[in-house]
């Protein structure tokens, strides 16, 4: 076994994760970051899921790393791709067009960013980052997690990194299992936290659906349509009672009024009533971007209401049920891929589009599906502050109050509390939100001293989950954390004690506001704002 030994290790290199160990190392620490697949960025890349962001992502309001990203993304594709000279031009170029984000674009062009992002600070030496590895075990002595050991997916010798300070940004909260953190799966139940929308009472296994999600593009006249999955006669039949019928259709509920609704592919026609075109939704590459014949095709990623699995959950089972609800997940994502190359009804009257081509090269797979499932939902700490729906969701606020304002607030995010359909059976839980800010609170567990939650692990509900899980509020949450290990560092002080005491919680928020640039605070005219699409 190799040991290693580092101030600062975060374990998970998603957004979360990279921006954690980022901050910290521009803080001058030394940090060890590991991710289990070969990519950073997580939701971002490894899942192959285009950003959502809030209507202000343009302005201050956005994470200073996440702006950074941002800028750097649209720099790559001007030096590296044939684009229109307009397009070239456009200081909010967008690659893909797509409907979900002002700025949609290929997973590996992001990997490649995040990469230029770390160069540096990997050169120095003061970032260590190890690829190819998972958390298996984590060594604790009274409320302080002392090292972690890691190990390779290739058969790599285990690797052991003692830390002063550990940050979780794994996708499920690995950590908080391994470590005997105090934490919450599933849903709480209003009985506990009086939110409206929440069930009447806890269900742990009621968790979001997850995401297999691949890449397509479309060649007509040519042949790529897959073997037909095994498990494909299932999902033509299968039936959830919120659903209208099988997932192999373009016909689905509207999230916000749960009224039956009907996409097109491509081509939608509105006057018929069918909703936008699919194709359109998440596409990262869009060819009218580029000279004239420098693609043949756009690319666009499936992460569509078709691929939402919910059939079983992921946390509180046994690890060969969560290989099972995987590998269905997997399956789920074929069959609708087989499905739409077969079966799926064309506006001239045909079924199928056999030109649809599974794109491994834009996920880094040897099949074309993503690295990983887009994961929604973790196991979250039970924290020192845990953020509700009533401090954040419009319908549980005084009329125009805005979201609640929080003394300790360590940086921003706005999104509707959107919460795809669940493993216990309910649909959509789709609702306004107010821009909303992060709470250290929310970050600190109510035991452990030194491990930090840098993902989709911190202290909200089932419910607020479903706003504070997006791209860039997990890159708010992990510069805050990084940030916090540099700062308790420095002063030898313990998180809880940053946010104890007034006069630390002020020089912390020093820190962020005016040497990172993090703004914490919304504008009077945006706060009390809904979030809209």
């Amino acid at each position: 076994m190799t040991e290693i030994r580092t101030e600062v290790l975060v374990v998970g290199g998603g957004l979360g994760g990279v921006a954690a160990a980022l901050t910290a190392a521009r803080l001058g620490r030394t940090v060890v970051l590991t991710e289990v697949t070969d990519w950073l960025g997580g939701q971002l890349t490894a899942q192959a899921v285009p950003p959502d962001e809030h209507p202000w992502i343009e302005g201050p309001a956005a994470p200073p790393g996440y702006t950074e990203l941002r800028r750097r993304v649209r720099d790559y594709y001007r030096r590296n791709y044939p684009l229109r000279p307009d397009a070239a031009q456009d200081p909010l170029l967008d690659p893909g067009l797509g409907i979900v984000s002002r700025m949609c674009h290929e997973p590996r062009v992001a990997a490649a960013v995040l990469e230029e992002m770390l160069a540096p600070w990997r050169s120095s030496g003061a970032l260590t980052v190890l690829t190819g590895y998972e958390p298996v075990a984590a060594h604790t002595d009274g409320d302080r997690i002392e090292a972690v050991t890691l190990a390779g997916r290739h058969g790599e010798r285990e690797i052991t990194v003692q830390a002063d300070y550990v940050a979780d940004a794994t996708e499920l909260g690995d950590l908080l299992e391994l470590a005997g953190v105090e934490h919450v799966i599933g849903a709480e139940g209003r009985d506990e936290t009086g939110e409206p929308h929440a069930p009447e009472t806890a269900d742990p296994l009621d968790q979001q659906a997850v995401s297999w999600c691949f890449a397509l593009d479309h060649r007509p006249g040519e042949e790529h349509v897959i073997d037909r999955p095994a498990s494909y006669d299932h999902w033509r039949t299968a039936v959830a009672p919120f659903w209208p019928g099988s997932q192999l259709s373009f016909t689905d509920v509207e999230p916000i009024t749960l009224q039956q609704r009907t996409w097109a592919l491509m081509g939608a026609d509105r006057a018929a009533g069918e909703h936008f075109d699919l194709w359109q939704f998440r596409r990262v590459l869009a060819r009218e971007q580029f000279a004239a014949r420098a693609f043949t095709s756009d690319v666009t990623v499936v992460n569509w209401p078709q691929i939402d699995y919910w059939e079983a959950p992921l946390l509180g089972v046994d690890d060969q049920a969560r290989q099972a609800a995987l590998e269905a997940s997997r399956d789920l994502s074929l069959s609708f891929l087989y499905w739409l190359q077969t079966e799926a009804p064309r506006p001239d009257g045909g079924s199928g589009w056999p030109g649809l081509r599974l794109r491994p090269d834009v996920t880094g797979t040897s099949d074309g599906l993503a690295k990983t499932p887009y994961v929604r939902e973790s196991r979250r700490i039970k924290a020192e502050f845990t953020v509700l729906e009533q401090h954040v969701g419009v319908e549980a606020r005084p009329v125009g109050a805005g979201g609640e304002v929080f003394h300790d607030s360590v940086g921003l995010g706005s999104y509707r509390i959107d919460l795809h359909p669940s493993t216990a059976g309910r649909s959509y839980i789709d609702i306004e939100s107010y821009p909303f800010q992060i709470p250290l609170g929310a970050l600190i567990p109510v035991r452990v001293d030194n491990l930090l939650p840098a993902n989709k692990n911190i202290g909200t509900t089932h419910i607020t989950n479903g706003c504070y899980r997006l791209h860039p509020v997990e890159w708010a949450i992990g510069e805050a954390v990084g940030a916090l290990a540099g700062f308790c560092l420095d002063r030898s002080l313990p998180p809880r004690k940053v946010r104890s005491d007034q006069h630390h919680l002020a020089d912390y928020q020093r820190l962020l506001s005016h040497t990172l640039g993090i703004q914490l605070a919304w504008p009077e005219e945006i706060r009390s704002r809904p979030h809209h699409y």
